[in-house]
């Protein structure tokens, strides 16, 4: 049982994990609408607060909703052009419309969605959850070199620090045991963060600016407005959230060595559903499971959702108190580069894993396997080879989660349901049974 005192630290190592993945949404989102200085502030702290308040939905959990796993929920980036053309065209008002009714649908949709999950056997689950770590590699190292659009992109000092944050992880992951290597991340950032104050990369300016307390209100930005194609348009964002989350769901199922039924992913796509009307009430964001939280489960091996439940406290605290909030924002990118190099890696490493429990020798699991990882990483890697179809196709198939697990699913159903023989022979339907 851990302490209440390591339950808030470890759990500020998975706010710090997220943090900049959560906040930058409303940072593009503002930006690109023009927003006012005090509007924005209030985007991120509604977003850091609506993502406790989804988070501990999650984790906690109730007999028909939540999937009870180790999860941090944070606002999905397929969300974020979307919400930029729907209220460039019309008002922030009508975006969380749609925000609202997509979630809405998301949760009656969630029993349809779990009844799909015979297509998602061992093969289909690896290969997804390989997908998801490769597609996060490209963040990392963008991170590393400074942040992508920043004028100091990829220059030395940028490189070292990312280099001696990784550095200090991997130090304190092979000499240390217990609580110490389990905060192993935080305190990579804390070194590398120090280590920018002293080469003056760090500003506290921003510190200062910060209010101490901010109450989040529903409907701050006006009363919901409700428009048949921008509601069409959140729905297609979601269901593509709802299929990440699922692949996410199995990862952590195999980190946490737990079963993952149907129904738990029923509940949990429930839950995620309620995140999202939530977003929209509190004019914050749609909300899915983050990945890179799966990466620090597996890399620290602290399986507990107690230190889940702090995470969520701790996000809902920080969405109250800007200035707390600010603070975490001072850790420069090339250091959270550093550190995301090992999370993420450590979500490819766990498909790898599950994909060592498939049988390649079969030639059809390997042409699921090799199709389905070159697809989603060549489609995220290259989006632009979609850019002449329709938006809304082009914006499913620019998300290489998506159209990996598409054509992992598509593959399966063709080479194997299709196939008796094969069929008679394919591996386990879920990633516990083939444990």
């Amino acid at each position: 049982m851990l302490s209440k005192q390591k339950i808030v630290t470890l759990g500020l190592q998975h706010v710090l994990a997220m943090y900049a993945g959560a906040v930058v949404v409303p940072l593009i989102i503002g930006g690109a609408l023009n927003l006012t200085p005090a509007q924005i502030a209030y985007l991120i702290a509604a977003d850091l607060f609506t993502c406790g308040i989804a988070t501990l939905l999650q984790v906690i959990g109730t007999r028909y909703t939540g999937i009870r796993l180790p999860v941090v929920l944070g606002c999905t980036f397929t969300a974020v052009g979307p919400i930029i053309a729907i209220a460039s065209t019309s008002n922030l008002a009508t975006a969380y419309g749609a925000i609202i009714v997509s979630g809405l649908f998301v949760v009656l949709a969630a029993p349809l969605f779990g009844k799909l999950l015979r297509f998602f056997p061992t093969v289909v689950q690896g290969s997804v959850v390989t997908i998801i770590g490769l597609s996060l590699i490209p963040v990392a190292m963008n991170n590393a070199a400074g942040g992508q659009g920043m004028p100091d992109f990829g220059s030395s000092r940028n490189l070292l620090l990312a280099l001696g944050t990784l550095a200090i992880i991997l130090f304190i992951n092979r000499f240390f045991t217990g609580f110490i290597r389990a905060i192993s991340v935080l305190l990579g950032l804390v070194a590398g963060t120090v280590a920018a104050y002293m080469m003056g990369m760090v500003s506290f300016a921003s510190v200062a600016e910060a209010s101490w307390f901010s109450v989040v209100e529903p409907f701050y930005f006006g009363t919901p407005q409700f428009s048949i194609v921008a509601m069409l348009t959140m729905v297609l964002v979601n269901i593509i959230s709802m299929a990440e989350s699922t692949g996410v769901y199995f990862a952590l199922g195999k980190v946490t060595e737990t079963k993952v039924t149907d129904q738990d992913v029923v509940k949990g796509l429930r839950g995620e559903g309620i995140a999202i009307v939530l977003g929209g009430i509190f004019n914050a964001f749609p909300y899915t499971a983050f990945s890179q939280n799966v990466g620090l489960v597996s890399l620290t091996g602290i399986k507990t959702r107690d230190v889940m439940i702090g995470a969520g406290g701790l996000l809902v605290v920080l969405g109250l108190l800007p200035k707390l909030a600010a603070l975490t924002t001072v850790v420069p990118n090339a250091v959270l580069g550093g550190a995301m190099i090992a999370m993420f890696g450590m979500v490819v490493a766990s498909g790898i894993h599950i994909l060592s429990q498939v049988d390649l020798r079969q030639n059809e699991n390997l042409l699921i396997a090799a199709c389905s990882i070159a697809v989603g990483l060549g489609s995220a890697a290259v989006p632009s080879m979609f850019d002449q179809l329709p938006t809304m196709v082009k914006m499913m198939l620019q998300n290489g989660i998506v159209t990996g697990s598409l054509t992992a699913v598509v593959l399966n159903i063709l080479l194997v349901h299709t196939n008796k023989k094969v069929k008679q022979a394919a591996v386990p339907s879920t990633i516990s049974e083939a444990s």
